[in-house]
């Protein structure tokens, strides 16, 4: 299936650009319409998957993330990219609770909400290489207009 239409933003793994791409991601998507509570699930899921590039994938390093989002009729596929360390285990890093940076008082949930939040999530990684992370999330309250 072809995207109706796609963007691709790139900017600086410092932690106030979070919520640049949240809003960002959350404005292209709004052309399709969405529940408000489809909305909040996009932004939260983004916002977990930035904040692991900028906090993991480069640790105190600055380098860029990449956001990609294709819309179809009644969904989303958003990847977020980063160029940094790779998870060395990615099921490990998948567990809920699991964290590698106790010492900055992670939750490690961050996995676990973007999976709660988006229909599918795939986790793409090569270690010293960076992560991808492709969501997905087909809006309901559209599946049934098309």
């Amino acid at each position: 299936m072809q995207p109706v239409n796609e963007m691709e933003l790139k900017f600086l793994s410092k932690s106030n650009n979070e919520s640049f791409a949240r809003v960002a991601a959350a404005a292209f998507v709004s052309q399709l319409d969405p529940t408000l509570e489809e909305m909040a699930d996009i932004k939260t899921a983004v916002s977990e998957a930035v904040t692991n590039a900028i906090i993991h994938g480069y640790e105190n390093k600055v380098g860029f993330v990449t956001m990609r989002c294709s819309l179809y009729a009644d969904s989303v596929e958003i990847s977020i990219s980063d160029e940094g360390m790779g998870i060395e285990n990615i099921e490990l890093a998948r567990q809920p609770l699991y964290t590698s940076k106790p010492e900055m008082e992670r939750s490690g949930m961050g996995f676990t909400v973007m999976e709660n939040f988006m229909d599918r999530v795939e986790v793409i990684s090569q270690l010293n290489s960076g992560t991808t992370i492709k969501m997905y999330k087909t809006f309901k309250s559209l599946k049934n207009k098309n």
